[in-house]
Order: structure tokens, then C-alpha cells, then sequence
């Protein structure tokens, strides 16, 4: 089945570039040129599989329409991908659209090329439920993750992941005390041969720590090990303690 893509951008040359290249690969592509058409347009999810969203938009922000589509827990907007298209590059920017909901995202200038590349790895890993989780349930308490459901709990608390910090959090927990370096997270998490920058990784971290935190548990339970990558700590449990 053609997989149907809304292209979300306010600049006629990109808009017009994007959509002649995901079409001419096999796309079916709907555009809409600010805010109010992205809402219209997106607001159930249901005639979607993926967003491509300019986060800088004449009416309004991007980052209103992910929260808003990520609110709608009871249909399909609240899980659709999302892939960010931005021309600001701080790493502050990267962290607020990754932990709104957006499930990659992309500085400008890019290549048209790219944005295919990227749009069919989000797909794949959308449909195969990523390829961390192939495992079922994986518990280092108080931390869990259930691949047949996609939810994780720290403490007891659900939390609210992307697909992205989902798969990461789930690849750590099926091994804890073993480091992983960005290179294998991004085998694991995105699949082989996708090419993603170490800062991105670090972005999708960070936002995952920080979700962790807000359930009410130590997020120093992912481990920074310098020039290397991350891993779990084995004992998780202990940072817990008072």
C-alpha cells in the first residue's frame, strides 16, 4: 500500500522540491503551507503515515501542531510519525521538538534525497515497532519497557515516549552495566546504515532522562560514558534509594 505523507512547509521552492521527489518514489503527498491547512489537514491522523513539518510556520509553530497531535491519544494523530524540518540547529531546539513528540529531525539546508532516506526509515521502524524491541518485556526495576504494548513504566509510572526513546530505552534495558556506543543505538534504534548525527542521540538522551525525572525516578540511571555512547546502570534500583 502506497504510504501517505503530509508535507508541511511555507516555502514554495522546498514545498515544490519535497513533494516532486517523495512522489516521483512512490509517495502519495498532500501539502499544506501553514499552520491552519497542517491542522485541518492532520487533526484525526487518519488519512496519514507520516508528517514532514517546518517547525517555522507563518501562523503559527510546529511545535503547537505535534503537542496538539500528540494529545490525541484516542486516534491515530497521537502515534503518526513526525519528522521535523528546521533551519535552526541548537541543541535546545532539538531537545523541545524531540520531547513535544517528533521522531526525527532535520536542519536546512538538506538534500531531497535525505528526507526520502528518512521518511522510509521512520516508516520501517514504525511498522516493525523498531527493531530494539523484538524482546517482549524487559524489567530493571524500577524501570520497565513492554514491546507487545509499546509502554514503559519508571517507579510505576507510565511514561510518555516516543517511538525513538521507546526503542532506546528498551535497548539499554535488555542489557544493563553494558556499554553501548551511538554507533550500535543507531543500528539498533533507526536500523543499519542510517545516517544520524551523534548530537541527535544525545538529544534523544537527554529527553528521555528528563521524562524519566518528571515520573518521579533519578534519570542518572542512563550513564554518560565519555566518547563512547550510554548504557544502564546495573542496578538501576539504586538510584532510587534516598
Amino acid at each position: 500500500m502506497t504510504a501517505r505523507i503530509l508535507l508541511v512547509e511555507d516555502e514554495p521552492a522546498i514545498l515544490e522540491s519535497l513533494a516532486y521527489v517523495l512522489s516521483r518514489d512512490g509517495f502519495s503527498v498532500a501539502t499544506a503551507k501553514n499552520a491552519h491547512e497542517a491542522a485541518l489537514a492532520g487533526r484525526d491522523g487518519s488519512h496519514f503515515d507520516l508528517v514532514v513539518l517546518d517547525l517555522m510556520l507563518p501562523d503559527g509553530s510546529g511545535f503547537d501542531l505535534i503537542r496538539g497531535w500528540r494529545a490525541s491519544a484516542s486516534n491515530r494523530a497521537g502515534t503518526m510519525p513526525i519528522i521535523v524540518l528546521s533551519s535552526r540547529d541548537a541543541e535546545a531546539d532539538r531537545v523541545a521538538a524531540l520531547e513535544s513528540g517528533a521522531d526525527d529531525y532535520v536542519t536546512k539546508p538538506f538534500s531531497p534525497r535525505e528526507i526520502v532516506a528518512r521518511v522510509r526509515a521512520v516508516l520501517r521502524r514504525s511498522v516493525a515497532a523498531g527493531p530494539a524491541s523484538q524482546a517482549q518485556l524487559k524489567r530493571a526495576p524500577p524501570l520497565t519497557a513492554d514491546a507487545r504494548t509499546r509502554r514503559a513504566e519508571a517507579s510505576g509510572r507510565a511514561l510518555d515516549l516516543t517511538r525513538v526513546e521507546f526503542d532506546l530505552l528498551a535497548t539499554l534495558l535488555g542489557s544493563p552495566g553494558r556499554v553501548f556506543t551511538r554507533a550500535e543505538l543507531i543500528d539498533r534504534v533507526w536500523g543499519d546504515g542510517f545516517r544520524i548525527t551523534d548530537r541527535t542521540i544525545d538529544s534523544h538522551v537527554k529527553a528521555l532522562r528528563k521524562k524519566i525525572g518528571e515520573a518521579g525516578s533519578e534519570p542518572s540511571w542512563i550513564e554518560t560514558v565519555r566518547g563512547v555512547g550510554y548504557r544502564l546502570s546495573d542496578d538501576p534500583s539504586a538510584a532510587e534509594a534516598p
